[in-house]
């Protein structure tokens, strides 16, 4: 097929031989079937910002961090070359990912190349060596369903091990791989210190059970979401912990004057601050 735009300067550098055929459209990217030598391989080309559907939300972006100040003000402001910086740091955040949670034995497509805004990554293929489908396009078996919800919720903790959220986990950004489930799509995952870390967790569970709740409705009433969160915020979570998908929730009364004293302090605290500091600016 004709050589897409995009993809023409990895050619150019030697990086891509051929392109074989388009895979797939998404919402944040087009995804290409290339050839890299004797490999075969996918190009997973970013969509501009104008033409996503998918938006950098502050639910996404929250928790990122910027070590270059100057690119972080420009961000802030919004400026042209703000923005370039915002769209370079956004499509970086799969990469890193991928290379991250590889090494936390997370199955993830192995990347190969970032270059252009086109990332050069392994293709997940089914055992006839055909494109893998997602886990959407498969109907499934009551057994089935439980031994992959079984792999899943262990992907998920490790990826919580090393510290990322996918943010956007569900039946359509899992392939049924020849050698298992694979994870895709990246590029929204979230620091797991973030403050919206936990409600991200606890939605992509929710996905993937009411998906595999389809097949096996037992799966519909578990809480892994919780379970794992509170065993992470205790320090008590590891790649090989034993899931239960149950959590114990407390019947305590929240003691509702002893929080708003500590409100009462906090405020008092800030009051007495921003005083020292307008009576040290005269």
């Amino acid at each position: 097929m004709k050589i897409p735009k995009r993809i023409e300067p990895l050619v150019e550098e030697g990086l891509v031989d051929e392109v074989i055929c388009q895979l797939m459209s998404g919402k944040e990217a087009m995804v290409y079937i290339v050839r890299c030598g004797q490999e075969i391989r996918c190009a997973k080309v970013y969509k501009e910002t104008n033409k996503r559907s998918f938006h950098q939300s502050v639910a996404y972006t929250e928790g990122r961090r910027v070590k270059n100040s100057r690119r972080a003000r420009a961000m802030e402001k919004g400026t042209r070359y703000g923005r370039k910086a915002q769209e370079d740091a956004w499509q970086s955040v799969e990469v890193d990912s991928l290379y991250r949670l590889a090494a936390a034995d997370v199955r993830v497509p192995q990347p190969y190349n970032f270059f252009e805004g086109v990332l050069l990554m392994e293709l997940v293929t089914d055992p006839n060596g055909n494109a893998a489908p997602r886990l959407n396009d498969l109907v499934l078996t009551a057994e089935l369903s439980r031994e992959w919800h079984r792999i899943l919720m262990r992907q998920v903790v490790r990826m919580l091990c090393a510290g990322i959220v996918h943010g956007d986990l569900s039946q359509y950004n899992v392939l049924a791989g020849s050698d298992g489930l694979v994870i895709i799509d990246l590029p929204q995952a979230i620091n797991a210190a973030s403050n919206n870390a936990r409600s991200m967790l606890v939605r992509d569970i929710e996905n993937l059970a009411a998906y595999f709740g389809r097949f096996a409705p037992e799966l519909l009433t578990t809480d892994y979401g919780q379970e794992i969160w509170s065993l992470y915020q205790s320090g008590r979570l590891h790649s090989g912990i034993e899931l239960t998908g149950c959590v114990e929730h407390s019947e305590r009364p929240v003691n509702v004057g002893s929080v708003m004293r500590v409100v009462a302090n906090v405020l008092k605290k800030e009051t007495a601050w921003r005083r020292y500091k307008q009576e040290m600016g005269r």
